[in-house]
């Protein structure tokens, strides 16, 4: 029951250099001899989805500093946070689209924090093992509720920046869990687009990471997409097109879109912060500032961008 997302670059560039990957973005750049698309729709396929208030513990495996947990922490934090008249798009207004897939909204809380410093499974980890880790973070009291395993960039996890740069599941309990790991220094050209040069397809220059940290920066490009993905397909019977455990879901439906008009190379128009030069197209708590992917919107059919 395992689902391993796409790379947000790898597909992107391999589906086709000459189009979109979403089709709600040919809306924007009309390409001359191409056959118009048909809307992407992903299918309900009547399982269990997460809706209500949800909790999410998080277990570090490895050394993160305390302004990386901050940074990933304020994000989740954010999703459910209030910001009235908020002169720019928020991170909550981008988690609101979830709405239209559960049918009322779903609030996110950051429950148990489990710190795993000492590498207490070695520095490589199998899928079994991850699913070893992401008990760690259940203690009970919460019927609902998502493990995320988070693992730093010295850690080798099986299939990371091959296949995948994060991914969900759920445990023969019934327990929905899930993986992001930090490839700045592993994979940034993979996991981390746009903040780093990709390695396939056009050599754009990237852009600059609004928290000045290119990995984690990346881990909440892919920890959205996960967790997007884990509430609407939690047991792979959720909303997806395509075989189930490797089918397009809410976020990875809308790869390598980050803006309106994007294509190949480009992530779409974004914010860009005069003082730093960083580019985002969200804010959260406490003014921090991030980049989300585009969103499938349910109500419209199309990738739903912020900006």
């Amino acid at each position: 029951m395992a689902y391993s997302y796409r790379f947000a670059i790898w597909v992107f560039f391999l589906l086709s250099l000459s189009t979109f990957l979403c089709p709600s973005a040919a809306t924007t750049r009309k390409l001359t001899a191409l056959v118009k698309q048909q809307p992407l729709v992903l299918k309900y396929h009547k399982g269990p989805l997460l809706a209500g208030n949800v909790t999410v513990n998080l277990v570090w495996y490895g050394r993160f500093s305390p302004k990386q947990r901050s940074i990933l922490v304020d994000f989740l934090q954010s999703l459910s946070s209030v910001h009235r008249r908020s002169p720019q798009p928020t991170v909550a207004s981008w988690w609101h689209t979830i709405a239209g897939y559960t049918g009322k909204p779903c609030t996110v809380a950051v429950g148990n924090q489990i710190l795993q410093e000492s590498y207490s499974l070695g520095k490589t980890l199998t899928k079994e093992k991850l699913a070893v880790l992401a008990a760690k973070g259940w203690k009970g009291g919460k019927t609902t509720a998502v493990n995320v395993v988070l693992t730093d960039g010295d850690v080798a996890v099986e299939g990371f920046c091959m296949s995948r740069c994060g991914n969900h599941a759920s445990s023969r309990g019934g327990s929905a869990y899930a993986w992001v790991g930090n490839p700045g220094k592993q994979c940034p050209g993979q996991c981390a687009w746009p903040f780093h040069q990709p390695i396939y397809g056009p050599q754009t220059p990237p852009l600059v990471s609004p928290n000045g940290d290119v990995g984690i920066d990346g881990m909440v490009i892919n920890l959205a997409t996960v967790l997007a993905g884990t509430v609407t397909n939690p047991f792979n019977n959720g909303y997806f097109q395509g075989p189930a455990g490797a089918g397009l879901e809410a976020v990875s439906a809308c790869t390598g879109i980050f803006g309106k008009g994007a294509y190949p190379g480009y992530p779409g128009e974004v914010v860009l912060d005069k003082t730093t030069g960083a580019s985002y197209n969200a804010v959260g708590i406490r003014g921090r500032k991030y980049l989300l992917p585009a969103m499938w919107d349910p109500k419209t059919s199309t990738c739903k961008t912020l900006v």
